[in-house]
Order: structure tokens, then C-alpha cells, then sequence
């Protein structure tokens, strides 16, 4: 029995100074959820694509949790590959070592979900990317800069990958880094089930249990199933699986024993499995279990690399593996530390009520929320979503409607353009309609700029939704980067039969928003039957009650105000929403001198990030292009320069003291 002995008491498991906490050697593939729930396979008419793989939704979750954690895999060079490598760093995940193949397709599973007991799974993977994983594609220093190494069992199954992953163990006990073996037995994928029974858990099959028995001196940790250690030990009653496993181990040994909870044993196996330490599970009602195995060693890995007891270890993973089980697909259903720390709480106070974590409205939002996210520290935006403003100029002119959708293509290039000149990667923002602005849509789409899409009937008071009463079925067809903007005429001190039917519109329109998963930006403008110079704090009065019927949007889009309201603006958001995005100027026309003094007083903001302003910017170049009186490239010229000049005047704002930092400066 090799595995490292354990610390004495006080000191860390693990070696200091390393840069990495976690490397997950395993499989890289891509989920297709099913999304109609209780459909056979046969049945099922659309997926939810998802990062998937044992290691990947390990490596996925230990970021998430606040490890540095690193996935050690290939990729095929094509869409998918790069969907898994992307969705990994943005959740900030090492893929220094995510190696491309260009020989081999990126892996893929189907999976659905018929009932809480049955879930057909088809593995894709035949000569698939990830299962080519060769020992040269890493070296020593790669392996010795992590605490830990984590291989999944699947990774020993063919020679090629057992020879890759012998080479990392070898690498890490060398170099002090602690060795967890997920056991992640898949029958179908060591050969031993049809190629399309892939939701088979368990076959016993004495060569896979003499090679796993070959792999675990090698190992400090040992996580699985009580049928992944019955194929480990080659017994049938996992007691004595378990004293098979101590028979050629000294790791700890953690077996997951469902809705029971876990039980760790880390010394001599017992006589019976209820004599060994448990921590009891969270009992939740179970919509996929598919997935909870990894959350589960997500979260006892994000203590056990902390240097926690292994209880705390032990519980930390049942509420991972508890919160997932009651949500659909693996990595994206990985809860945050603020998810843990809400449903420790409330579960400690009602039990009861988190039976159903999937309907906890604050929980849910905390998982929209708190997951690691773009920032968008400002956003320099040009407003083309305007529809009958463009209906009306094309009419003046006498171009037609036809020539619209062309104007708003310019624009994007027009953008790019600044974009480029400026070096304004990262901090450019359009609102683009999909009505004469499908084209421009697609060309702005996937440039990584913020893209705000309107689904209002514009001028409706009140508010109407331009596509038709179901707004989640609109919703469903954009790309998740698009922001869904909605412009609601709204006071707080209008007849409540107008109010009431106002907030119901923007009831609907939140709860769509929060099962489409889109974030949502509310421009709030005032009735002008009711002017805001008639009462300076109606838009903060409009917010508040707002947020009072529990709709908290990711950005708010507001009229110019005084530096005084700004702050009361500032004070509420940070009250009432911390996680809110920010909010972004709007232009109402204004010309670019009084633009410029509305940046002026929001200088003092710390949520403004931003502007997006429309027919200040397109107007006159708008109608010059459809009159026929300049062309293509002057247009897109004009709009550059009142653009840029507006960029200008906002960073010149922002470089000088607000009013407000001025008068705290001179106290």
C-alpha cells in the first residue's frame, strides 16, 4: 500500500507553494440534455447543449468554488471543442493544457430524462479527442505545479490513456501531489455493454477489477458509488469490496451512498458499513442524477484542499450533490458559494421547504447571479433598435422599408470600426432590433460585444410585447449572449389599475427571462404626461417600487439626472440588489453638449457604466443615406464621428473630479 501517509496534526495535506490547487485528467465531452422531461430518447425533440465529462464538470465545479483548478484532456479542433475550452476559462479553469487533436472529433453524449429512475445515455465516443490523451502532452512541471491530481476511471480503460495517466501518477508522487481517484465506472465505455447502453452503472467483470486494483496503491483519496467499489474490490457485498480495496490501499476512502448521504472511512474497514462514520444526506426531491457524482466531489474537494475535517468535506459535497440532483444537466446546475451558504442556511431553519430546491426563487436567482460572469466595468453603446423612428425616416425620404435592415448593417461596421481605431475591445455596447435589424444582429452577434435586444411594441402604454403575448417562446430562439431590453413608460404615481397592468406585463417578462436565462435591461422612462422636472426623484421612486414586487433586472437604462440622484440611485441598488450589472444612460435626443453634461453628473455613480444613445448618433446620417445625398462609406463616417465624440466626452468626464468628488475634496 503506497499511497502518502497523512499529515501530522496541524499541518496541511499538501505541499505549499503551488500555483495550481487541482489538475482533472479524465474526459472532455459534450452534454445534449434532453429538454422534454418523461420523453423516451426516441421521443425527444430538442437538447440543451452543457460542458460534460466526469473530470470536466470536477475541474468545472472546483473553479466555481473558488479552487485554481486545471483540466488535463484533448479536444477535437472544431466548434464543440472550443464551446468545452471556452466554457472552462470563462469559469476560470486552466486549459493551458486542454490539448487540441486535429485528427479526432470532440466527444458527445446524449442523454434524457425519462423518470427519477431512468436515464437513457448514448457515449459518442468512437476514437473520440479526448480519449487520445497521450503522455507527451504534458510534462513533470505541469504535474508538480498543482496540490492535487484527479484521474476518473475511464482514463485507465484502453492502453493509450492508461499509459498517459501511469505517467501523471508517477509525475505527482515525485513531486508531493496529493492523488483522489473518481472511480466513474462506466460499463459501455471499458466494452462491456452495447455501444448505446450507456445508462448500465454496473456489470461485474473480473479485469477491470484486477487493473483498478493495480491503479489504487497509487492513490491518496478514492471517491464512488457503492457499485463502483464493488467492481474496485470484486465482491458482491460492498463490506467486503471495501476490505478488498484497504487490502491494496491506504487512501481514504469515500463511498456515495445517494439520499443516505456518505460514508468515509479512512482507516480500517469495519465489520459492517453502519459501524463507519456517515454524514447524512439532504433530502430533496430528484429531477437528474446524472452529474450529482461530480458535484458531489466538487464540493468535497473545495474543503478537502482547504484542509478541512473530512466531515465538513463529507457535507459540503451532500449539498452539492443534493442542489444538482434537482436541476437539469451537470456543470451549469454547479451551485456557487453563495448558493451553499443560502441553502445551509434556510435548510438549517426549514428543512422541509428545501425538499424542492428547484422552486426557491432566491436560490435560483442566486444561481443566475453569482456565477462568475463577464464584467462589463463600462459599456460604450449605440442605440440602432429604434423601429418607427426608421419607419417614419424611410417614409420622408421615400426609400422604402427594404432599405433599413442595409442602413442598420452599416452601423455594425460602423461600430467595428471605433471598436478597432479606439481599441475599445471589451467595452463596446449595441441595442439592435430584430425587426429591420436581423442581419445586423447576426454580423454583431459573437464579437463579444454587450448586445441589447428590444422586445416591446414600441410607444405600447400599456406596455406590449412586439412578437405576441408569449414571451418566453421568443426568447427561446436568441442567443444566449443578447440582452433582453424593454423600454415600460412607468410612475410610480400613476391610476394603480395603469400601474398594476404595467407590472403584471413586467412580471411576465422577469420570470421568462429567469427560465431563458437571458439578462434583462429595464429602461425606465416616465409617461411624458408626467415630466420628470415636475418630481426629480421619480425614477428612483420608479426603481424602488420596482424592486419592492421583486423584479431585480441585471441593468437598468435611465434618463440623465442630477448628481444628487445618482447617489440616492447608487444607495438603492446596493440595497436592494448587489449583484445588479450596472446601469447606462439613455439620450432622449439631446443634443451632445447636454449628452455630455448628463455624463458629467453621473461621474459621481459608481453603478452608471455606461451610455447607449440612438437618433443623437443615426438621425441626420440616417436620413442623409436614404435621401440618397451621401453613400455608403460617409454614412458609416458621420456615425463614427458623433459616436466617438460621445465616447470622448464620457471618458472626459470620467477623468475629471465629479461635482460631487469635488465638493467631498474641498470638505
Amino acid at each position: 500500500m503506497a499511497a502518502s501517509p497523512p499529515p501530522s496534526a496541524g499541518a496541511s495535506r499538501f505541499a505549499s507553494g503551488r500555483a495550481l490547487d487541482i489538475i482533472c485528467l479524465g474526459r472532455l465531452a459534450v452534454d445534449l440534455y434532453a429538454e422534454q422531461i418523461g420523453a423516451r430518447l426516441e421521443d425527444v425533440t430538442s437538447f440543451a447543449k452543457y460542458l460534460g465529462g466526469s473530470s470536466a464538470n470536477i475541474a468545472f465545479g472546483c473553479a466555481r468554488l473558488g479552487l485554481a483548478s486545471a483540466m488535463l484532456a484533448r479536444v477535437g479542433d472544431d466548434h464543440m471543442g472550443r464551446f468545452l475550452t471556452e466554457t472552462l476559462a470563462n469559469e476560470g479553469c486552466d486549459v493551458s493544457h486542454t490539448r487540441i487533436d486535429r485528427e479526432r472529433l470532440t466527444a458527445l453524449v446524449l442523454l434524457g430524462i425519462k423518470d427519477r429512475d431512468t436515464f437513457p445515455l448514448i457515449f459518442h465516443r468512437e476514437n473520440c479527442a479526448d480519449m487520445a490523451l497521450d503522455e507527451h502532452d504534458f510534462d513533470e512541471a505541469f504535474i508538480a505545479s498543482s496540490k492535487a491530481l484527479l484521474i476518473t476511471g475511464t482514463h485507465f480503460s484502453t492502453e493509450t490513456v492508461n499509459r498517459a495517466s501511469r505517467r501523471a501518477l508517477d509525475y505527482a508522487r515525485r513531486n508531493q501531489v496529493r492523488t483522489v481517484l473518481d472511480i466513474d465506472y462506466r460499463p459501455a465505455l471499458w466494452g462491456l455493454t452495447g455501444k448505446a447502453d450507456g445508462e448500465t452503472r454496473f456489470i461485474a467483470n473480473e479485469g477491470v477489477t484486477a487493473h483498478l486494483q493495480r491503479i489504487l496503491p497509487l492513490f491518496d483519496l478514492v471517491i464512488g458509488t457503492e457499485e463502483e467499489f464493488r467492481i474496485a474490490g470484486g465482491k458482491h457485498e460492498l463490506i467486503d469490496a471495501l476490505a478488498m480495496v484497504r487490502a491494496v490501499t491506504s487512501a481514504t476512502l469515500v463511498i456515495k451512498r445517494g439520499p443516505l448521504g456518505c460514508t468515509i472511512i479512512d482507516g480500517k474497514v469495519p465489520a459492517s458499513i453502519d459501524e463507519a462514520p456517515t454524514e447524512l444526506g439532504v433530502e430533496v426531491e430528484v429531477l437528474n442524477v446524472l452529474g450529482a457524482g461530480d458535484a458531489f466531489a466538487s464540493g468535497f474537494l473545495s474543503e478537502w484542499l482547504h484542509d478541512a475535517p473530512l466531515p465538513r468535506c463529507a457535507q459540503t459535497a451532500n449539498v452539492c450533490g443534493a442542489l444538482v440532483v434537482s436541476r437539469h444537466g451537470c456543470a451549469p446546475a454547479m451551485p456557487t458559494l453563495a448558493e451553499l451558504a443560502y441553502f445551509r442556511d434556510a435548510a438549517a431553519r426549514e428543512p422541509v421547504r428545501l425538499r424542492r430546491p428547484d422552486l426557491d426563487v432566491k436560490l435560483a436567482r442566486l444561481h443566475r447571479v453569482s456565477v462568475k460572469r463577464r464584467a462589463h466595468e463600462e459599456v460604450l453603446g449605440f442605440a440602432f433598435d429604434h423601429r418607427n423612428q426608421f419607419f417614419e425616416l424611410a417614409q420622408q425620404t421615400g426609400s422604402g422599408e427594404a432599405r433599413i435592415a442595409q442602413l442598420k448593417r452599416l452601423f455594425v461596421e460602423a461600430v467595428a470600426q471605433t471598436e478597432a481605431e479606439l481599441g475599445l475591445q471589451g467595452r463596446i455596447g449595441v441595442l439592435i432590433d430584430d425587426r429591420y435589424g436581423q442581419d445586423a444582429l447576426n454580423a454583431a452577434t459573437g464579437r463579444g460585444w454587450w448586445i441589447g435586444r428590444p422586445v416591446e411594441l414600441p410607444g405600447s402604454m400599456p406596455l406590449v410585447f412586439d412578437h405576441g403575448r408569449s414571451i418566453g417562446t421568443t426568447l427561446a430562439s436568441w442567443p444566449r449572449e443578447h440582452v433582453v431590453k424593454c423600454l415600460v413608460h412607468y410612475h410610480p404615481d400613476e391610476p394603480i389599475e395603469e400601474r398594476l397592468e404595467q407590472e403584471a406585463q413586467l412580471r411576465t417578462l422577469y420570470d421568462a427571462v429567469q427560465a431563458s436565462g437571458h439578462a434583462l435591461l429595464l429602461e425606465v422612462i416616465p409617461p411624458r404626461r408626467t415630466p420628470l422636472s415636475d418630481a426629480p426623484d421619480t425614477v428612483y421612486r420608479a426603481l424602488k417600487r420596482l424592486y419592492n414586487i421583486g423584479i431585480q433586472p441585471e441593468w437598468w437604462k435611465l434618463a440623465p439626472m442630477d448628481a444628487q440622484q445618482w447617489l440616492a440611485v447608487d444607495a438603492l441598488v446596493t440595497e436592494r440588489d448587489p449583484y445588479c450589472r450596472g446601469v447606462v444612460l439613455l439620450g432622449l435626443s439631446a443634443g451632445v453638449e447636454q449628452l455630455s453634461e448628463g455624463f458629467r453628473a453621473a461621474a459621481a455613480s459608481k453603478t452608471c457604466k455606461g451610455f447607449t444613445v440612438g437618433r443623437t448618433i443615426f438621425h441626420e446620417p440616417s436620413r442623409a443615406w436614404l435621401a440618397g445625398e451621401i453613400d455608403d462609406a460617409q454614412a458609416i463616417a458621420s456615425v463614427r464621428a458623433i459616436f466617438e465624440t460621445l465616447i470622448g466626452a464620457w471618458r472626459a468626464a470620467h477623468a475629471e473630479p465629479s461635482p460631487a468628488a469635488a465638493r467631498r475634496e474641498a470638505a
